[in-house]
């Protein structure tokens, strides 16, 4: 199967995706300043989740970029990132909805953990599907970034549960930080 079909598919999912996020954002009751400040903290969430997904997918657009083949272990691997990616419309509108609550928290968190174990599978899937000499294996086998975010994730849950849920977001967000700035290797090889 031809790689650029995955690409085609993966990218057509996130467009949706990132479109009904906007879908739970509400236009204020009166046209003041005020009025937006109540509901101020969904467009944040909506920022944060948008950026993640751009994230997903800038990084899915380098991991593609890499590959020469795909098989049947990659089809699935890329699938379990999709669907992943596919609950951050729902988890974004309940954490929208119940900002400083635990459930809501949580489940966001554990999006975002499963979303970046998958990916981690689907690096694992490309490297098995084009052998450990391969480019996608050398500029992905070891890669800091995906064991710190989903370490990372796993603490957000831990310091949600411990501390305040809000806590989940916030760490999330920080992640963002270190996954906005391009990887120089990766750029450089591809």
């Amino acid at each position: 199967m031809s790689k650029s079909r995955i690409e085609a598919f993966t990218d057509a999912v996130i467009a949706i995706v990132m479109t009904l996020l906007v879908l739970e954002l509400h236009v204020p009751e009166a046209a003041t300043w005020s009025a937006f400040s109540e509901v101020g903290h969904k467009f944040l969430i909506y920022f944060i989740s948008f950026i993640s997904l751009a994230i997903y997918w800038n990084n899915h657009h380098h991991l593609f970029q890499s590959v020469h083949k795909v098989d049947g272990l990659v089809l699935w691997a890329n699938n379990f990132l999709v669907l992943m990616m596919t609950l951050f419309p729902f988890v974004t509108a309940w954490v929208g909805d119940h900002p400083l609550d635990w459930p809501p928290q949580a489940l966001y968190g554990l999006v975002i953990l499963g979303t970046d174990i998958a990916y981690y599978l689907l690096v694992r899937a490309l490297i098995h599907a084009n052998g450990s000499d391969s480019r996608v294996a050398r500029l992905f086998n070891h890669y800091p970034k995906s064991y710190l975010s989903i370490a990372s994730a796993a603490i957000a849950l831990l310091a949600g549960k411990l501390i305040a849920p809000i806590a989940v977001l916030v760490i999330n967000f920080l992640v963002l930080l270190l996954w906005f700035i391009p990887e120089k290797k990766v750029e450089k090889t591809i």
